[in-house]
């Protein structure tokens, strides 16, 4: 059986990776782009950061910064207005996942037409975007190098899993610098994003050698460096690491794709407007419980990359030490322990099961679920 493994033609990381994006975009002759961000790093100057940069080498560009934490269809819609009234001829996005998301939405309805409803799904564009250059604050959703999008439907309140090679950037780019200035609980919830990346990837039914040899040195990264990072936000070696743990998280999860935590996860974001990474971690343990009934040996693996010694222990033992790591990493961090602390109501659960049932990313689980077991899930994650 063969597999097609997708990534960036080029990826930058480390201190002063930044210079080294606009010296990409110079030497490719580009005029004029459209930088994608939101408004708060625009407000502390990190957007003008970038642009002067852009400036000192004579490359124009027009910012769009209302990209929201869960990007819409209405944010794709301006961007991409803006974009055509200022003739861009690239984009950039500088951020977290939201930016890149609502900058690969903009980029592929610019070379495709449309409506970005039209791509939901695998595979629905014909041709590549428009070139985009992703440029990463944050250390979790990955989306600066991944053929992943995520776009919220306001009017169906739900969250439209776009996966698409055409939506892949030209350049991702990973300055932990960017990075220092991550408040703790986004820290937190961004490397949890990361660590279910890792874990979803490694018991997926499509994963290969290659995404299992990224996705348990993702884990025993993240073990090591999160809550250092959590706890002291200026430690650039923390940051670093966990730059390159969710990079090889993203190269994971790119190419063995998800499971039920995301397609779970993105019904509540969808549905409650919450944050991503809060919801994946919340909804890990529990959709790993249930996952232990087919793939306990792989979890065992997990527990073993989060340092807990199973020499001893017998498959269905050592998922159970995976889930357990994974509870108390979560719990060190800060995250909240059930949904209903962050306004989930168990009357929604029904729909948000049907919902989750139809989103590609549960498609190489290891155990397909029925809309009960689903629903069983949500309600032991409440």
């Amino acid at each position: 059986m063969s597999s097609t493994f997708y990534m960036p033609s080029l990826n930058v990381m480390g201190s002063g990776s930044l210079a080294e994006a606009v010296n990409y975009i110079k030497a490719q002759g580009f005029k004029k782009g459209l930088i994608v961000s939101d408004h708060i790093l625009n407000k502390i100057g990190v957007v003008k950061g970038f642009t002067d940069l852009l400036d000192q080498q004579q490359i124009a560009s027009i910012v769009f910064d209302r990209a929201q934490p869960n990007p819409t269809v209405g944010n794709v819609n301006d961007g991409l207005a803006v974009l055509k009234q200022h003739s861009c001829d690239f984009v950039v996005s500088l951020g977290g996942g939201s930016p890149h998301d609502c900058a690969k939405g903009i980029a592929l309805v610019a070379s495709n037409g449309g409506e970005i409803a039209d791509y939901e799904g695998l595979d629905q564009s014909k041709k590549p975007q428009m070139p985009l250059i992703a440029i990463n604050t944050t250390a979790g959703t990955a989306s600066e190098m991944t053929r992943f999008a995520i776009i919220t439907d306001e009017k169906r309140h739900v969250k439209m899993a776009i996966v698409d090679k055409h939506t892949t950037p030209v350049l991702s780019v990973n300055d932990p610098s960017l990075m220092v200035g991550m408040p703790a609980a986004l820290t937190a919830a961004t490397g949890m994003d990361a660590l279910t990346h890792a874990v979803e990837a490694y018991v997926s039914t499509a994963a290969t050698p290659i995404t299992d040899a990224v996705a348990l040195k993702a884990i025993e990264l993240i073990q090591a460096n999160l809550p250092t990072a959590v706890a002291d936000g200026e430690n650039i070696v923390a940051r670093e690491q966990m730059a390159y743990a969710q990079f090889m998280a993203g190269m994971a999860f790119n190419n063995a794709s998800l499971g039920y935590v995301h397609a779970m996860a993105h019904q509540l974001g969808g549905f409650y407007d919450l944050p991503h990474g809060v919801c994946n971690a919340v909804l890990l343990p529990h959709v790993q419980r249930y996952n232990a009934q087919v793939c306990p040996e792989r979890l065992r693996d997990i527990a073993s990359s989060m340092g807990v010694n199973v020499t001893a222990m017998t498959a269905e033992q050592g998922a159970n030490a995976a889930i357990s790591a994974i509870e108390a990493l979560s719990s060190q961090v800060g995250i909240p322990t059930g949904l209903e602390q962050l306004g989930a109501k168990a009357s929604d659960i029904p729909l948000l099961a049907e919902n989750a049932l139809k989103d590609v990313c549960g498609l190489t689980n290891p155990k397909q679920a029925s809309h009960e077991e689903i629903c069983q899930i949500f309600h032991s994650a409440m």
